[in-house]
């Protein structure tokens, strides 16, 4: 049994009952292009390793890996990479065949994981994550909502965000001190995705989510007037946290334009 590395953000889950729940949302498939990110102790690995036969591990604690490889070793094929996830090109790993992603990711860089997956979405499948509750509620939030803000528009003009169930502190040794949650992402079709610049959306997203309390009018200022807000239908009065997601890929148009 491994000890926790509070710098690695690592909380290792032990129910097998909820471990079940997880496998059987994924429902691995022989064949799959799995890939586990922060596989810690394999409590996760192993299951999802013994139906598909092979996949890959993303590990930065070196102190894991040789237990992972021993225990992997009568199971199936397992391929380590040791390496910090934000450094991993997807793409690159996928050669073609789109990846099926999982993981259990450390509260403090969840975010950062999301939005590198992003950057990847075309040579991914789906993703199951297990994150903080708090923010796979935010992710799923929907227009109206306060919990409603930049990872919500980001992830839902994407991808399908479905939260699954939720995961208690007791579940996981040593026990986090907030509850986690189970999500499902897919991406959504190429059609489906906004068609314009990911980095002018984020900044018009981010501008407008900087300050809640101001109108659109006011927070977009110096990317768009109040004029070029109402072209797009949109009220230069209303507030980020009212607007659909599509209606920041009609801003980012009217920026563009």
């Amino acid at each position: 049994m491994s000890r926790a590395k509070k710098h690695f953000g690592q909380h290792f889950l032990h129910e097998h009952g909820y471990l079940d729940r997880i496998v059987a949302a994924i429902a691995p498939q022989p064949g799959d292009r799995l890939v586990e990110i922060g596989p810690g102790e394999g409590a996760m690995t192993f299951p999802l390793l013994k139906r598909a036969g092979r996949m890959t591990a993303i590990e930065l604690d070196t102190d894991l890996i040789p237990r992972l490889r021993e225990r992997a070793a009568d199971i199936g094929e397992l391929e380590i990479i040791q390496a910090d996830v934000l450094s991993v090109d997807f793409t690159a790993l996928a050669e073609g065949h789109p990846l099926r992603i999982v993981g259990n990711l450390p509260y403090y860089i969840s975010s950062p994981i999301l939005f590198h997956c992003l950057k990847h979405v075309d040579a991914i499948t789906d993703m199951h994550f297990m994150l903080q509750k708090e923010v796979v509620d935010r992710m799923a939030a929907a227009p109206g909502s306060k919990i409603y803000g930049r990872l919500s528009v980001m992830l839902q003009l994407v991808c399908e965000v479905t939260a699954l169930f939720t995961v208690p502190p007791g579940a996981f040794r040593p026990p986090p001190k907030v509850d986690s949650a189970v999500v499902r992402l897919r991406p959504r079709p190429l059609a489906q995705r906004p068609d314009v610049d990911a980095n002018r959306l984020y900044a018009v997203v981010r501008a407008a989510f900087a300050q809640r309390r101001k109108t659109l009018g006011n927070a977009l200022k110096g990317l768009l007037d109040a004029p070029s807000i109402a072209a797009c239908g949109i009220d230069p009065k209303a507030r980020a946290e009212t607007l659909a997601p599509a209606d920041f890929v009609l801003l980012t148009r009217a920026l563009t334009a």
